[in-house]
């Protein structure tokens, strides 16, 4: 609603003028201490402009520390990367590349605590294998985003059936914990693909999740009848969307007894 914004938008740049005039005068005081204090035989005479500019960057310095600490807390309370780009004026991706991995460890080693609402779980004890079937790569990314924010996570990602099942066949691919599924994609679509996991002796106890566009009511019993463990529909709202995918993971990962690793 445009008042809600207006006020937000006032209400930040309150914050921000007296942010910087709090800073603006420690500041000077600090930088005031120096030059009156005793000082080096090379500082005989020292500039205050540039007494005050190392004082600043000193206080940059500081203000990044503190960022950092506050992000791992804030996250430990169950905000993501959205809710910390949020509060930092920040896209998403921009609060990730600030603080990554922010969701692997916190500060003293430990495992970290999944930034999701409900969740009571701590970040699994070896990373998960997901394979991501999934032809968009604007939906990839984000679904990569929003598993990597819960904890470690190795993900492979394919863009069709028949990419998909190479590497379930290769000896050398790694058993997935869960596969996410597309259903419209090129040369092998989704819902042939589930057909044949879920006929596949190798296959068919892997979890696998649709994920996709369509709410088609032949569709959703369509991949049902095959045996689908879930269908979710791609939700338009980015943080819709991520909720959806964490939610997934939640359930399926840090719910679902997996099979030992051969």
């Amino acid at each position: 609603m445009p008042g809600r914004d207006s006020s937000s938008s006032t209400a930040s740049q309150d914050a921000a003028a007296v942010t910087r005039a709090a800073v603006a005068d420690l500041a000077r005081r600090l930088a005031h201490r120096l030059t009156d204090g005793p000082t080096s035989p090379e500082a005989e005479d020292p500039n205050p402009a540039l007494v005050l500019l190392h004082v600043l960057e000193q206080v940059r310095q500081t203000a990044e520390g503190l960022q950092r600490d506050a992000a791992a807390d804030a996250a430990r309370a169950g905000a993501g990367y959205p809710q910390l780009g949020n509060a930092c004026g920040i896209s998403r991706q921009g609060a990730r590349r600030r603080w990554p991995g922010l969701y692997d460890h916190v500060p003293d080693g430990k495992p970290h605590p999944t930034p999701t609402e409900h969740s009571m779980m701590t970040a699994p004890a070896r990373p998960y294998d997901v394979l991501l079937v999934e032809d968009d790569m604007a939906d990839a990314m984000l679904i990569e985003e929003a598993l990597s924010e819960r904890g470690t996570r190795n993900l492979v990602q394919v863009t069709d059936g028949v990419a998909a099942l190479e590497y379930l066949r290769d000896p050398d691919s790694a058993r997935p914990d869960l596969i996410v599924l597309d259903l419209n994609m090129p040369r092998m679509n989704g819902r042939d693909l589930l057909q044949i996991l879920k006929n596949d002796e190798g296959f068919q106890t892997i979890p696998v999740v649709v994920l996709t566009t369509s709410a088609a009511p032949e569709d959703v019993s369509g991949a049902y009848s095959s045996h689908a463990n879930a269908y979710v529909t791609k939700p338009v709202n980015l943080d819709e969307f991520e909720r959806a995918v964490q939610s997934i993971d939640a359930f399926y990962l840090d719910t679902v007894t997996r099979l030992p690793r051969p």
